[in-house]
């Protein structure tokens, strides 16, 4: 396939973007959330079925995805794992907070979860599962929208207004439950809550019958590298689970953030 030249689209960043570049990878960070057929990946990416064609099979050709003749659908291939392992981003973090994010599962009998930040999205680095039979499922690697979860909103509690104005421009929420922030100015209020209380609450607002408490993590410079929480089924959180709760977060995520700073 011919390389497209570069365009005068300008990333976030301020740099140029080539756009068959960026479109293959944008079919990546689709691929990396399941299996998808042809067509399904050029009607979800507004893409052209051709451009689409000839984008998969160079990253066929290069290992990145894998097509499945049964199935007629393309997923990652094992070339995305391979590179995924080169990115030492987070690993730090995760070797500090994993073994108190294992006591705090222990001590409040809940699940435990780190996040980081990736556009408007919620990404789990890190999970200390609860020692309880009915438990929150989850998995490393997963993405959840921002606005719908707990942990999304304590990042998202980092970032100017003016740039949650500008990631969340011509983005439409996405509703999940009654509960779920579906308006951008009540995205802002809720953000402005979180910042001046220092943490943030999930009401049942991706999954009816889930709860959480989150708090960000701010490195030596006081930038939000990550965030933690702590999630429940309903039924176990009673009137004052919150503030039990976010009581024993507050204090790992504070021996956190001092061995951050060492």
């Amino acid at each position: 396939m011919k390389a497209e030249p570069a365009t005068a689209e300008q990333a976030g960043s301020g740099q140029s973007v080539v756009k068959s570049a960026d479109r293959a990878l944008v079919i990546l960070e689709l691929l990396s959330r399941g299996r998808h057929r042809l067509s399904d990946i050029a009607e979800t990416l507004r893409l052209p079925l051709s451009s689409v064609h000839g984008l998969l099979g160079t990253l066929v050709h290069r290992g990145f995805a894998e097509f499945d003749q049964t199935t007629r659908t393309y997923g990652l291939g094992l070339k995305a794992w391979t590179v995924g392992q080169g990115y030492t981003g987070h690993r730090d973090i995760v070797g500090l907070a994993l073994p108190l994010m294992e006591h705090l599962a222990q001590e409040t009998g809940e699940t435990v979860q780190l996040s980081r930040l990736d556009g408007i999205e919620n990404v789990y680095i890190a999970i200390a599962e609860s020692p309880q039979p009915m438990k929150l499922v989850s998995a490393v690697g997963m993405r959840l929208p921002a606005h719908a979860v707990g942990l999304g909103k304590a990042l998202l509690a980092g970032l100017s207004d003016d740039e949650l104005v500008r990631r969340y421009r011509d983005v439409e929420l996405e509703r999940f439950t009654e509960n779920t922030v579906s308006e951008f100015a009540e995205l802002l209020a809720e953000i402005g809550q979180t910042r001046s209380r220092g943490y943030a609450v999930d009401d049942e607002e991706y999954i009816i019958g889930c709860r959480c408490v989150a708090m960000p993590i701010r490195d030596h410079s006081g930038e939000v590298v990550a965030a933690m929480s702590v999630s429940a089924p309903t039924p176990r959180c009673g009137p004052n689970w919150t503030d039990e709760t976010r009581g024993p977060l507050s204090v790992v995520v504070a021996s956190v953030e001092q061995q951050l700073r060492r």
